[in-house]
């Protein structure tokens, strides 16, 4: 079941991008590899934190 709307989902994928590009480009830091979480989460459309918090961005209709 998806628990994340699509404007979070896309914000969510952009940041995770912004951040894996990190690891190529820029101070080019492994700590870049964290916007896999945001990433994944994103393309999955469910978040396992929201689920702890009782949160819901997706519209029920």
């Amino acid at each position: 079941m998806r628990n994340v709307g699509q404007l979070d989902r896309l914000v969510r994928i952009i940041i995770g991008l912004a951040l894996i590009s990190l690891v190529f480009v820029g101070p080019q830091t492994a700590w870049g590899w964290i916007g896999v979480l945001p990433l994944i989460t994103g393309l999955v459309g469910w978040c396992g934190l929201y689920t702890v918090l009782g949160l819901n961005t997706c519209n029920k209709s």
